[in-house]
């Protein structure tokens, strides 16, 4: 009896389970100095471009930079809290590479196979990458969206508050797009196994994809489209002031939500039914 309790303790001891495989993915992630440059580019570029445009657009007649429209100067008024917010265009590359960086590299070295070996259960590995991605990054974003917004508004004479209509959705909001931004880089490493064709398809998808199609569709096809897109819908519930073009706050929220279940499925599939 003794000898059959202590075998089933030694084997309850090594069994994987979903928090080990999360300590094991915790661990790794920051034990890559990429995690810690790429974390701090993406706060740097977040905080730093806000304040910038904020600075620049204390007169009420600037463009965030990367949103397109004449510029600081240019004579198109943002307000206060897409100023403050502005870097978000660029923080979300960032942080989408570190998700394809994340899971990419995993398979351009090889080893995947030594991760799938040590836990022949593929999700697990899976949901413990996106708990470790998720509780880091949205952690991280929330912080640098608050500051941002608060050191931005400190700079406008005419600054908002938190309290403001929609100003705690905008700030709250932009935290949880540029995690999910970072997820969909992190699924289409899954996905794809590589990270030049990872980095290029989410760059294409966030960035190029909204302008490319009304370009190369028709007027009435365009306008239809385009609030669908995951940039749009994300743009729909971060931003304050509500257009014509674009959903409703909620209604992009589930709609850029919905994006990030697909591919989420997508690469529980792709991970559990193709070899590394």
């Amino acid at each position: 009896m003794t000898a059959i309790a202590t075998t089933t303790g030694w084997q309850s001891h090594l069994r994987v389970t979903l928090p080990r495989v999360i300590k094991s993915e915790w661990i790794k992630f920051w034990s890559l100095r990429s995690t810690w440059i790429t974390l701090v580019a993406a706060v740097v570029a977040f905080v730093g471009i806000g304040m910038l445009a904020t600075s620049l657009g204390a007169d009420g007649t600037a463009t965030p930079p990367g949103q397109g429209g004449p510029g600081p100067g240019g004579g198109q008024a943002m307000d206060p809290t897409s100023l403050s917010l502005a870097g978000t265009t660029f923080a979300q590359l960032i942080l989408a590479t570190l998700g394809v960086l994340l899971t990419a590299t995993e398979y351009s070295t090889g080893m995947i196979r030594a991760t799938l070996t040590a836990v022949p259960k593929r999700l697990a590995v899976l949901w413990a990458k996106l708990t470790v991605f998720v509780s880091v990054v949205l952690s991280i974003s929330l912080i640098a969206s608050f500051v941002t917004f608060l050191g931005g508004q400190a700079v406008l004479e005419s600054g908002v508050s938190l309290s403001d209509s929609g100003v705690l959705r905008a700030v709250v909001g932009t935290a949880v797009y540029l995690t999910g931004a970072g997820v969909i880089g992190l699924v289409l490493g899954v996905l794809l196994r590589a990270t030049a064709a990872a980095v290029t398809t989410v760059f294409g998808m966030l960035f190029i994809l909204p302008g490319v199609s009304g370009l190369l569709m028709p007027d009435s096809w365009s306008d239809a489209v385009s609030p669908y897109l995951p940039s749009n819908a994300g743009s729909a519930f971060t931003a304050v002031t509500q257009t014509a073009d674009h959903l409703n706050p909620w209604a992009g929220l589930a709609v850029f939500a919905g994006y990030l279940v697909i591919a989420v499925i997508g690469a529980a599939v792709r991970l559990k039914t193709r070899d590394a």
